[in-house]
Protein backbone atom coordinates (compact mmCIF):
# COMPACT_ATOMS: atom_id res chain seq x y z
CA UNK A 1 0.00 0.00 0.00
CA UNK A 2 3.23 2.22 -0.78
CA UNK A 3 1.91 3.84 -2.96
CA UNK A 4 -1.47 5.20 -1.87
CA UNK A 5 0.68 6.31 1.20
CA UNK A 6 3.36 8.46 -1.06
CA UNK A 7 2.22 9.34 -4.55
CA UNK A 8 -1.95 8.71 -3.99
CA UNK A 9 -4.06 9.81 -1.33
CA UNK A 10 -5.99 11.68 -3.84
CA UNK A 11 -8.21 9.26 -5.11
CA UNK A 12 -11.10 8.47 -6.84
CA UNK A 13 -14.63 9.72 -7.21
CA UNK A 14 -17.68 8.66 -9.01
CA UNK A 15 -18.87 5.41 -10.42
CA UNK A 16 -17.73 4.68 -13.67
CA UNK A 17 -21.18 4.38 -14.89
CA UNK A 18 -23.61 6.67 -16.70
CA UNK A 19 -23.55 8.90 -19.83
CA UNK A 20 -21.15 11.75 -20.20
CA UNK A 21 -22.31 15.39 -20.19
CA UNK A 22 -21.88 17.35 -22.95
CA UNK A 23 -19.38 18.99 -21.56
CA UNK A 24 -17.45 16.24 -21.18
CA UNK A 25 -18.07 14.68 -24.38
CA UNK A 26 -16.49 17.87 -26.29
CA UNK A 27 -13.39 17.58 -24.35
CA UNK A 28 -9.89 15.49 -25.59
CA UNK A 29 -9.92 14.05 -21.77
CA UNK A 30 -10.46 10.08 -23.24
CA UNK A 31 -8.05 7.44 -23.38
CA UNK A 32 -8.63 3.94 -25.10
CA UNK A 33 -6.45 1.78 -23.09
CA UNK A 34 -5.58 -1.39 -23.98
CA UNK A 35 -3.94 -4.11 -21.56
CA UNK A 36 -2.27 -6.65 -22.98
CA UNK A 37 -0.79 -10.22 -21.49
CA UNK A 38 1.31 -12.45 -23.25
CA UNK A 39 3.63 -15.40 -22.56
CA UNK A 40 7.15 -15.15 -22.49
CA UNK A 41 7.78 -16.91 -25.53
CA UNK A 42 5.53 -14.88 -27.20
CA UNK A 43 7.18 -11.35 -26.16
CA UNK A 44 9.50 -11.13 -29.64
CA UNK A 45 6.42 -11.80 -31.81
CA UNK A 46 3.78 -9.64 -29.90
CA UNK A 47 6.30 -6.74 -29.98
CA UNK A 48 7.14 -7.51 -33.64
CA UNK A 49 3.34 -7.54 -34.19
CA UNK A 50 3.30 -4.15 -32.37
CA UNK A 51 5.52 -2.51 -34.97
CA UNK A 52 3.60 -3.78 -37.93
CA UNK A 53 0.24 -2.35 -36.79
CA UNK A 54 2.12 1.05 -36.01
CA UNK A 55 3.68 0.77 -39.55
CA UNK A 56 -0.38 0.65 -40.80
CA UNK A 57 -1.00 3.23 -39.07
CA UNK A 58 1.51 5.38 -40.39
CA UNK A 59 0.40 4.85 -43.60
CA UNK A 60 -3.31 5.46 -43.10
CA UNK A 61 -2.51 8.65 -41.80
CA UNK A 62 -3.90 7.83 -38.12
CA UNK A 63 -3.78 11.19 -36.21
CA UNK A 64 -3.86 9.91 -32.44
CA UNK A 65 -1.20 8.47 -30.91
CA UNK A 66 -1.01 5.49 -29.31
CA UNK A 67 1.67 4.78 -26.16
CA UNK A 68 2.93 1.64 -25.08
CA UNK A 69 3.72 1.35 -21.58
CA UNK A 70 5.96 -2.50 -19.97
CA UNK A 71 4.98 -3.42 -16.81
CA UNK A 72 7.59 -2.98 -14.70
CA UNK A 73 6.20 -4.77 -11.52
CA UNK A 74 3.00 -6.58 -10.54
CA UNK A 75 2.26 -8.73 -13.83
CA UNK A 76 5.47 -8.42 -16.05
CA UNK A 77 4.24 -10.11 -19.17
CA UNK A 78 1.59 -6.70 -19.37
CA UNK A 79 1.38 -4.39 -21.98
CA UNK A 80 -0.42 -1.13 -21.90
CA UNK A 81 -1.42 0.71 -24.70
CA UNK A 82 -3.07 3.87 -24.56
CA UNK A 83 -4.57 5.20 -27.86
CA UNK A 84 -5.21 9.86 -27.25
CA UNK A 85 -6.04 11.49 -25.41
CA UNK A 86 -9.67 12.37 -27.34
CA UNK A 87 -12.81 13.38 -27.55
CA UNK A 88 -15.52 11.13 -27.63
CA UNK A 89 -16.42 12.92 -30.96
CA UNK A 90 -12.18 11.57 -31.92
CA UNK A 91 -13.22 7.73 -30.79
CA UNK A 92 -15.26 7.60 -33.82
CA UNK A 93 -12.50 9.07 -36.01
CA UNK A 94 -10.17 6.79 -35.00
CA UNK A 95 -12.69 3.30 -34.99
CA UNK A 96 -12.88 4.80 -38.62
CA UNK A 97 -9.19 5.42 -39.67
CA UNK A 98 -7.70 2.08 -38.06
CA UNK A 99 -9.96 -0.18 -39.73
CA UNK A 100 -7.77 -1.13 -42.47
CA UNK A 101 -5.04 -2.08 -39.81
CA UNK A 102 -7.30 -4.58 -37.93
CA UNK A 103 -6.21 -7.30 -40.45
CA UNK A 104 -2.86 -6.11 -39.61
CA UNK A 105 -3.29 -7.25 -35.24
CA UNK A 106 -5.85 -10.21 -36.72
CA UNK A 107 -3.07 -11.94 -38.19
CA UNK A 108 0.09 -10.96 -36.52
CA UNK A 109 -0.95 -9.59 -33.09
CA UNK A 110 -3.76 -11.89 -31.73
CA UNK A 111 -1.68 -15.01 -32.13
CA UNK A 112 0.85 -13.98 -29.07
CA UNK A 113 -1.84 -12.68 -26.81
CA UNK A 114 -3.01 -14.88 -24.04
CA UNK A 115 -5.93 -12.00 -22.60
CA UNK A 116 -6.47 -8.42 -23.77
CA UNK A 117 -8.56 -6.36 -22.06
CA UNK A 118 -9.85 -2.46 -23.27
CA UNK A 119 -11.53 0.07 -21.21
CA UNK A 120 -12.19 3.98 -21.55
CA UNK A 121 -9.97 6.50 -19.20
CA UNK A 122 -11.70 9.94 -18.64
CA UNK A 123 -9.06 12.15 -17.20
CA UNK A 124 -10.85 14.03 -13.90
CA UNK A 125 -9.04 17.67 -13.53
CA UNK A 126 -10.86 18.86 -10.56
CA UNK A 127 -9.10 15.65 -8.46
CA UNK A 128 -5.78 16.12 -10.44
CA UNK A 129 -2.37 17.85 -10.21
CA UNK A 130 -1.84 17.48 -13.99
CA UNK A 131 1.78 17.83 -15.34
CA UNK A 132 2.50 21.43 -16.63
CA UNK A 133 3.98 19.46 -19.84
CA UNK A 134 1.16 17.45 -20.65
CA UNK A 135 3.13 16.79 -23.85
CA UNK A 136 6.12 14.94 -21.86
CA UNK A 137 6.81 11.03 -21.52
CA UNK A 138 8.04 10.40 -18.16
CA UNK A 139 10.75 7.65 -18.01
CA UNK A 140 8.19 5.57 -15.82
CA UNK A 141 4.53 6.03 -14.19
CA UNK A 142 3.22 4.60 -11.15
CA UNK A 143 0.05 3.49 -11.63
CA UNK A 144 -2.80 3.21 -8.46
CA UNK A 145 -5.82 1.02 -9.37
CA UNK A 146 -8.95 1.78 -6.62
CA UNK A 147 -12.09 -0.48 -6.23
CA UNK A 148 -14.88 1.58 -4.25
CA UNK A 149 -16.91 0.44 -1.44
CA UNK A 150 -20.84 0.42 -3.00
CA UNK A 151 -22.90 3.41 -2.63
CA UNK A 152 -23.72 6.84 -4.20
CA UNK A 153 -22.89 8.31 -0.16
CA UNK A 154 -19.13 6.88 -0.37
CA UNK A 155 -18.36 8.27 -4.22
CA UNK A 156 -19.44 11.48 -2.86
CA UNK A 157 -17.44 11.56 0.57
CA UNK A 158 -14.74 10.29 -1.57
CA UNK A 159 -14.79 13.09 -3.82
CA UNK A 160 -15.02 15.80 -1.76
CA UNK A 161 -12.02 14.81 0.34
CA UNK A 162 -9.96 14.30 -2.86
CA UNK A 163 -10.80 17.92 -3.52
CA UNK A 164 -9.57 19.06 -0.06
CA UNK A 165 -6.30 16.89 -0.86
CA UNK A 166 -5.93 18.91 -3.96
CA UNK A 167 -6.26 22.26 -2.91
CA UNK A 168 -3.98 21.34 0.28
CA UNK A 169 -1.14 20.75 -2.33
CA UNK A 170 -1.92 23.67 -4.25
CA UNK A 171 -1.62 25.62 -1.23
CA UNK A 172 1.83 24.15 -0.07
CA UNK A 173 2.82 24.05 -3.75
CA UNK A 174 3.51 20.09 -2.97
CA UNK A 175 6.28 18.45 -4.91
CA UNK A 176 4.11 15.61 -6.64
CA UNK A 177 1.75 15.76 -9.87
CA UNK A 178 -0.40 13.09 -10.45
CA UNK A 179 -3.62 12.38 -12.94
CA UNK A 180 -7.31 11.09 -11.84
CA UNK A 181 -9.15 9.21 -14.25
CA UNK A 182 -12.54 7.23 -14.14
CA UNK A 183 -13.00 3.74 -15.88
CA UNK A 184 -15.51 3.78 -17.82
CA UNK A 185 -16.97 0.39 -19.89
CA UNK A 186 -14.28 -2.00 -18.25
CA UNK A 187 -15.08 -5.60 -17.64
CA UNK A 188 -16.49 -6.96 -14.14
CA UNK A 189 -12.77 -6.79 -12.69
CA UNK A 190 -12.29 -3.32 -13.65
CA UNK A 191 -11.56 -0.57 -11.18
CA UNK A 192 -13.43 2.59 -10.67
CA UNK A 193 -10.49 4.76 -10.79
CA UNK A 194 -6.94 5.12 -11.87
CA UNK A 195 -4.50 7.20 -10.26
CA UNK A 196 -1.03 8.02 -12.72
CA UNK A 197 1.95 9.57 -11.67
CA UNK A 198 5.31 10.45 -13.46
CA UNK A 199 8.22 10.02 -12.43
CA UNK A 200 12.24 10.29 -13.99
CA UNK A 201 13.49 7.96 -12.91
CA UNK A 202 13.48 5.03 -10.14
CA UNK A 203 15.52 7.39 -7.52
CA UNK A 204 12.70 9.82 -8.21
CA UNK A 205 9.85 7.05 -7.52
CA UNK A 206 12.21 5.61 -4.36
CA UNK A 207 12.07 9.18 -3.00
CA UNK A 208 8.73 9.70 -3.49
CA UNK A 209 6.78 13.41 -2.89
CA UNK A 210 7.92 15.25 0.01
CA UNK A 211 6.31 15.71 2.24
CA UNK A 212 3.74 12.24 2.34
CA UNK A 213 0.58 13.17 1.35
CA UNK A 214 -0.47 12.79 5.02
CA UNK A 215 2.37 15.58 6.09
CA UNK A 216 1.32 17.58 3.54
CA UNK A 217 -2.52 17.88 4.60
CA UNK A 218 -1.48 18.36 8.08
CA UNK A 219 0.39 21.26 6.99
CA UNK A 220 -2.13 22.69 5.17
CA UNK A 221 -5.16 22.36 7.27
CA UNK A 222 -4.39 20.75 10.12
CA UNK A 223 -3.92 17.33 12.08
CA UNK A 224 -7.64 17.00 12.97
CA UNK A 225 -8.73 17.36 9.11
CA UNK A 226 -5.99 15.28 7.94
CA UNK A 227 -7.19 12.80 10.53
CA UNK A 228 -10.75 12.70 9.27
CA UNK A 229 -9.96 13.11 5.15
CA UNK A 230 -7.56 9.52 5.61
CA UNK A 231 -10.53 8.17 7.50
CA UNK A 232 -12.85 8.92 4.82
CA UNK A 233 -10.85 8.07 1.94
CA UNK A 234 -10.14 4.09 3.88
CA UNK A 235 -13.59 3.96 4.39
CA UNK A 236 -14.83 4.77 1.04
CA UNK A 237 -11.54 1.97 -0.54
CA UNK A 238 -12.86 -2.02 -0.99
CA UNK A 239 -9.88 -2.00 -3.02
CA UNK A 240 -6.56 -0.64 -4.30
CA UNK A 241 -3.15 -2.04 -6.22
CA UNK A 242 -0.34 -0.54 -7.77
CA UNK A 243 2.41 -0.90 -10.21
CA UNK A 244 4.94 0.95 -12.22
CA UNK A 245 5.06 1.24 -15.74
CA UNK A 246 8.08 2.54 -17.93
CA UNK A 247 7.81 4.14 -21.43
CA UNK A 248 8.54 2.07 -24.38
CA UNK A 249 9.60 4.41 -27.22
CA UNK A 250 9.86 1.21 -29.94
CA UNK A 251 6.04 0.24 -29.34
CA UNK A 252 4.47 3.95 -29.29
CA UNK A 253 2.69 5.42 -32.79
CA UNK A 254 3.31 9.38 -33.06
CA UNK A 255 1.72 10.94 -35.52
CA UNK A 256 3.47 12.50 -38.58
CA UNK A 257 4.08 16.30 -38.06
CA UNK A 258 3.02 18.30 -41.07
Amino acid sequence: MKMIASCVAAAIALLGVGSASAAESEKGNVTLIYNDIVAPADQDGYESASKSFNKCLGQHGVKIPWLAWNHETGDTYRYSIAAGPMSWADMDKLREATKPCDSVWHSEGNPHLKTETASFLVAVPELSRMPKDDGAKPALIGVTLFTLNNGHDTDETFTDALKKIKAAAEKTKWSLDYTFYRVRAGDKDAPDYVLVAPYKSWADYGAGPNPAVWKMLENADGKQEADAIHKAIDGAIKDASSHVDSYNEELSYHPAKK
